[in-house]
C-alpha cells in the first residue's frame, strides 16, 4: 500500500484512478510515498526520506524544488498538454474580444442604467468602441507546444494568416500543426509581418522578457500581444512605453499586475487559463496516472527532473536506480547483478543532464542485500526493488 498525500483540492476523477486498494490518499500524512499538488509553494518543505515522487496537476512546476527533488533522488512530474485546449480557447475568445473592444464596451453599457435614451445612446457611443475583424489579419504564435499549435490551427480554421517560431518544437507537435502555418527560423523576421502576436514558452531564464524594447521595435505600429503563459514573458516598463507610442495598440493577458490594471488598452483575467473543470479533471488523471505507474513500475513519464524510461515488465523482479550521471555506472551496476547471479531479461538506461535513471528486470537473486551494494556505489541516489 502507498500512500499519497493531497496538498491542494485534486479533482475526484483524478484520485479515482489510484486502486484504494493500492493507495491510501490523505490530506494528513507526515511520510507520504508521493504527492499530488496543484499550485502549493513547497518550496521551503522538508521531504521525508521515503518520499518518492511529486506529481504537479498542471504544466508549470515553479513551485516545486526540483534541485533538491533530484538531490534526494525524488521524482517530479508535470501534466503538459492536460489543460492546452482550456488556454488555447481562452486566447481565441480574448484574440476576437481584443479585436472588438468588448471588455471595455461591456463595462461602458453597465453605466447605462436608468437611462431614458438608452437606444439613442448606445447608437452615439458604440463608435468609441470600434474594432476590427481577424479573418485576413496576421498571427505570430511564439511556441507551437500543446497550446500555441491548437491556437495557430484554429486561427487558420478561422481566416487568419498564421506564422509560427519554435527551434524546439517537438515531433509531436510538428504532427499536430496545419500544414498552413508558416515556420519562422527566426523571430526577428516574424515580427514585423504580425498584427497580431501571441506568447506560449515556458519561463525560463532564456525566455524572461522575450517581449521587450528590442523585439518590440521590430512589430508593426499597432500590433496587439497575448500572453496567457507567464506574465514574466513580457516586460512590463517595455509595454507600457509601446503603448503610449501607439506601437502597441492593445494587451491582452492572463496575469493581472499593479502596473497595467486600469490603463486603456489593457485587459486582464485573472488567471483563469486553466481554471475549468475539464482541465482540472484532466490534469489530476494524468497526474495520477504518472505517480501510480511510477510507484508501482517504476516507469517515468512526463518527468521534469528525471530522464523518460517507460518499459513494459520482462519478467522476474524490476530494480530501479536513480544516479548521478556519470561515466562507468553502468558496468559498475553489472558487476554487482552478474555477482550475484542475476539474468538481466531487459535492461535500459537513460539520462537528462547530470541526472540518470537505470531500470533492470531480472531474475535470480533479487533481494535486500542486492539493493544495499547498489545503494553503496557512490553515485546512486535511490534504489527500489519493485
Amino acid at each position: 500500500m502507498y500512500t499519497i498525500k493531497t496538498l491542494n483540492a485534486i479533482s475526484p476523477v483524478g484520485l479515482a484512478k489510484l486502486n484504494n486498494k493500492q493507495f491510501d490518499v490523505a490530506v494528513d500524512t507526515d511520510a507520504p510515498d508521493g504527492i499530488l499538488v496543484r499550485s502549493a509553494d513547497m518550496l521551503n518543505t522538508a521531504f521525508n526520506d521515503n518520499l518518492l515522487a511529486i506529481a504537479r496537476a498542471g504544466a508549470g512546476v515553479n513551485n516545486i524544488p526540483l534541485d533538491r527533488c533530484s538531490e534526494q533522488g525524488i521524482v517530479v512530474f508535470n501534466t503538459p498538454g492536460a489543460n492546452a485546449n482550456a488556454v488555447a480557447e481562452l486566447v481565441i475568445g480574448m484574440l476576437i474580444a481584443g479585436s472588438r473592444n468588448v471588455a471595455a464596451a461591456a463595462q461602458w453599457c453597465q453605466g447605462l442604467t436608468g437611462d431614458p435614451a438608452m437606444a439613442k445612446t448606445v447608437e452615439k457611443g458604440k463608435k468609441q468602441f470600434v474594432g476590427n475583424e481577424i479573418k485576413g489579419k496576421t498571427l505570430g504564435v511564439i511556441g507551437l507546444g500543446a497550446i500555441g499549435s491548437r491556437v495557430a490551427n484554429c486561427a487558420i480554421e478561422l481566416g487568419m494568416e498564421v506564422y509560427g517560431y519554435d527551434p524546439y518544437i517537438s515531433i509531436d507537435a510538428a504532427w499536430n500543426l496545419s500544414s498552413q502555418v508558416r515556420h519562422c527560423v527566426n523571430l526577428n523576421d516574424m515580427l514585423p509581418l504580425c498584427d497580431y502576436i501571441t506568447i506560449h514558452v515556458p519561463y525560463l531564464p532564456t525566455t524572461k522578457d522575450t517581449i521587450n524594447v528590442q523585439t518590440l521595435a521590430l512589430c508593426k505600429d499597432g500590433v496587439k500581444i497575448l500572453n496567457y503563459a507567464r506574465g514574466e514573458l513580457v516586460n512590463t516598463e517595455a509595454l507600457l512605453e509601446a503603448m503610449e507610442t501607439g506601437k502597441v495598440s492593445g494587451y491582452m493577458t492572463d496575469f493581472p499586475s499593479e502596473a497595467i490594471l486600469g490603463k486603456p488598452g489593457i485587459v486582464c483575467t485573472p488567471h483563469l487559463g486553466a481554471s475549468t473543470p475539464e482541465a482540472e479533471d484532466n490534469c489530476a488523471v494524468m497526474a495520477a496516472k504518472e505517480l501510480s505507474d511510477y510507484l508501482k513500475n517504476g516507469n517515468i513519464i512526463h518527468s521534469v527532473n528525471m530522464p523518460e524510461v517507460n518499459q513494459p515488465r520482462a519478467g522476474g523482479k524490476r530494480i530501479c536506480i536513480i544516479h548521478k550521471n556519470e561515466p562507468g555506472m553502468i558496468s559498475q551496476i553489472t558487476a554487482l547483478t552478474t555477482e550475484a547471479g542475476l539474468n538481466i531479461e531487459n535492461m535500459v538506461n537513460k539520462s537528462k543532464k547530470n541526472m540518470a535513471y537505470t531500470m533492470l528486470d531480472a531474475t535470480g537473486a533479487v533481494d535486500k542485500k542486492l539493493a544495499e551494494k547498489l545503494a553503496a556505489i557512490p553515485a546512486v541516489i535511490r534504489v527500489r526493488i519493485l
